[in-house]
């Protein structure tokens, strides 16, 4: 390359111009230096010399890695970081939605009706998930039975219902990466027509006013195992073992369970002794595939490119598999959001500072109480309220979290949860509920439906038990009311009968008190939720959103609600969040934040906003300090976020119970608590009560007078009651049925 100096002095100086570059400054949150408030506490010149510093800094941390610039961005290959973003799509406001799983991708549990057809199958002949149902069936029957599925199980009226009940604003889809680039089974035609599907129900989301996560929920070879990836990955027949139990058809599945998405899995030291790359590549091509289709399709909220990756998958290779599934995304769809799953693992130390600085980038994580132990409701509600603080923390390290996935089952009894006619060892913890199975959804002539009520427990049989049995179904347990009156310390629930009779069943108030404990935990401090799922095949509230919103679970319409503001106040009564600004912002992303705020609250035109906009310097940073964290406080359960375009966090803070403005502190979230307010003091109840016994005595005395000869004449015969008997007021005389005063006289002679 050369350089042609021009011949002219000026020409050359406005060569020069054109060719120096455009300084930026890149401020990074620095969340262990915030002072209490959260503002900077520096002044303009020392705040200055802060910028340049973390501009040093990250000269350093990027090395001479120049970067790749992006539409609104700068991304730096070397540390997976970046830099110059222009908070040109923030995060300002919350995730409400639901799954819509078993629809592209097959999952036992939630529609059992198309799996019924297997039961009491051979070896070559039972399907256990999508890899197994078309291989089974082989393509054309499979495809035909899932294109009846594909019709019912997701309509256009569903998602009506969802829009309306106003408590929903996005959708969670799982698609199978075998729907981009088949491969195995899926490669001659049993999954054709799927993206069809797919294609309608986002044209439907968007006329509804709804966004659509596009969730890549399978991986070839799995990423975790479960028959949710696409192919219950370890697996073995053992039929052979058991010629003796009459010819029983059994298998093994959880005590083998590997994952080889990533690699070869040791199941010895629990470590991969390779990496595939080929599998690797794959999923990146899926990823390139899902853009090249849906990038500019309005209703797409954006793309999570793999769901529950296993803890056991190396880490730095994960990362490295985010980060350029992450710029595929960002060359072709530069607004999506990148929702990466935590791999069950919602660790700081793991995802702190990871892809920092990177816009429209957020974490993933799954929050379950139906595989924890039995408990008593309060433990529930403890565990559920405990979750905000590890949101919060992540929230602070990483950035934006969103819980992908949660439900209300507070038990393991969903039959086929872990598998068709299979169960994890030692699940369910405690003895299960049978209750009628529903009806199918899907047509009477879809084989193996309707379910044949004369047949006991099925094979091919698993290392646990879970089936239908003479046409009842397991299904959850039902909460008891605690004898003691007190769920503290009540133990029914460890005795208590799956079905609770009628009068003593709680089940409805433990499930409306759980769901707003975790609907205060996830949507008052992160990024969103997605509920797992839209519905299930049989008749599970807790696993069905729709369901739970008609039990009145879960309210409809926004969650701007006291009851769900204060589900947690007994839980955390110690400690609360606030909203802050991080340190060492720039003034045009604060002054960018605030006019948000301000266009939200209408308070755009006032002369204050206008004199707070104008603002620069440390000035500027303490007025947006406190505006945003008020703004967040009023709007939090109206969906609005702590990020502000990344210019602010969530930090916790310790309080007494004298901060709370709220005179109702506890909010009566059990009919066993009830909040008094305004009640009378002790004395007056002394008092009170002295006199009811005075009144209930002396209308027993006078009823024993009435009618009791034998009491009332040994009382006019006693001197202690002389000066009653002796009375000559009529009333008296007439209530303790005396003789008249004459008649007394005569006696006496």
């Amino acid at each position: 390359m050369y350089l042609v100096r021009p011949k002219s002095l000026w020409l050359w100086a406005l060569l020069m111009l054109a060719v120096v570059p455009i300084e930026y400054c890149h401020a990074k949150a620095v969340a262990t230096e915030m002072n209490v408030n959260g503002a900077s506490s520096l002044p303009d010149e020392e705040s200055h010399k802060k910028h340049k510093d973390d501009e040093e800094e990250e000269e350093e941390e990027t090395g001479d890695d120049p970067g790749i610039p992006f539409r609104h961005f700068v991304a730096h290959d070397s540390t997976m970081t970046c830099t110059a973003d222009e908070h040109a799509r923030p995060f300002n406001n919350q995730i409400r939605g639901v799954n819509l799983g078993g629809w592209m991708v097959l999952e036992p549990w939630i529609t059992p009706s198309i799996f019924y057809q297997f039961l009491n199958a051979g070896e070559n002949t039972t399907a256990f998930d999508m890899y197994t149902f078309c291989q089974v069936l082989g393509p054309q029957k499979a495809n035909e039975q899932l294109r009846h599925h594909w019709d019912r199980w997701v309509t256009k009226d569903i998602i009506r219902q969802l829009a309306e009940s106003e408590a929903v604003n996005s959708l969670r889809l799982p698609v199978g990466d075998f729907q981009f680039i088949p491969y195995g089974p899926y490669a001659t035609g049993c999954v054709d027509g799927g993206l069809e599907y797919v294609d309608q129900l986002l044209d439907w989301a968007y006329e509804y006013g709804l966004t659509v996560l596009l969730d890549i929920h399978t991986m070839k070879d799995s990423q975790n195992g479960f028959d949710n990836s696409g192919q219950a990955m370890g697996f073995a027949w053992t039929s052979s073992l058991n010629s003796e139990f009459g010819g029983l058809t059994t298998f093994q599945h959880w005590p083998i369970r590997t994952a080889n998405w990533i690699g070869t899995f040791n199941p010895q030291t629990a470590q991969y002794d390779d990496i595939n790359q080929g599998n690797i590549q794959h999923a990146l091509d899926v990823i390139q595939a899902v853009v090249d289709r849906y990038a500019g399709h309005p209703a797409v909220l954006g793309l999570e490119p793999l769901n529950e990756p296993w803890q056991y998958t190396p880490i730095d290779v994960l990362k490295r598999f985010y980060w350029d599934g992450y710029l595929i995304v960002k060359k072709t769809a530069p607004y999506w959001k990148y929702i990466m799953h935590d791999s069950f693992r919602l660790d700081t130390s793991v995802w702190g500072g990871f892809m920092d600085g990177c816009p429209e980038r957020a974490l993933d994580t799954h929050i379950y109480q139906a595989w924890r132990d039995p408990d008593s409701r309060v433990g529930f509600y403890t565990d559920a309220c405990a979750q905000k603080a590890r949101l919060a923390d992540m929230e602070q390290a990483f950035g934006p979290v969103i819980v992908g996935e949660w439900s209300l089952a507070t038990d393991n009894c969903a039959m086929w949860l872990n598998g068709f006619n299979d169960n994890l060892p030692g699940f369910p913890r405690l003895p299960c509920k049978y209750e009628p199975c529903r009806k199918s959804y899907l047509a009477p002539e879809q084989p193996g439906t309707p379910l044949d009520n004369s047949k006991p427990l099925q094979g091919p049989f698993g290392t646990g038990l879970s089936g239908p049995i003479f046409g009842l179904c397991p299904n959850t347990r039902d909460w008891l009311k605690e004898s003691s009156g007190d769920p503290f310390t009540g133990r029914d629930w460890i005795t208590a009968p799956p079905k609770a009779p009628k009068q003593l069943d709680d089940t409805d108030d433990v499930m409306r008190n759980l769901a707003l404990k975790k609907l205060d935990a996830f949507s008052g401090i992160g990024h969103g939720f997605f509920f797992w799922n839209f519905r299930t095949d049989l008749y599970e509230p807790q696993w069905s959103y729709m369901e739970a919103l008609d039990r009145g679970w879960i309210p409809r319409g926004n969650l701007k609600d006291e009851k769900v503001n204060t589900a947690c106040s007994r839980e955390e009564s110690s400690v609360y969040y606030k909203c802050v600004l991080k340190r060492g912002q720039v003034d045009k992303a604060v002054r960018s934040a605030l006019a948000y705020a301000l266009n939200v609250e209408n308070k755009t035109n006032l002369p204050e906003s206008q004199e707070m906009l104008n603002l620069t310097g440390q000035a500027l940073h303490e007025a947006a300090d406190q505006f945003l964290g008020d703004f967040f406080d009023d709007n939090r359960h109206n969906g609005a976020t702590c990020d502000f375009g990344g210019v602010a966090m969530l930090i916790r803070r310790n309080q007494t119970l004298s901060d709370r403005s709220s005179s109702a502190y506890y909010y009566n979230d059990d009919e066993y608590f009830q909040v008094v307010q305004g009640g009378p003091s002790l004395w007056i109840l002394l008092v009170a009560g002295m006199a009811t016994a005075l009144v209930g005595a002396l209308l027993g005395f006078v009823g024993a007078m009435r009618s009791n000869q034998g009491f009332n004449r040994r009382v006019r015969e006693s001197r202690i009651f002389r000066p009653l008997t002796q009375s000559s007021n009529n009333l008296i005389r007439s209530s303790l049925a005396l003789p008249d005063l004459q008649y007394e006289e005569i006696l006496k002679v």
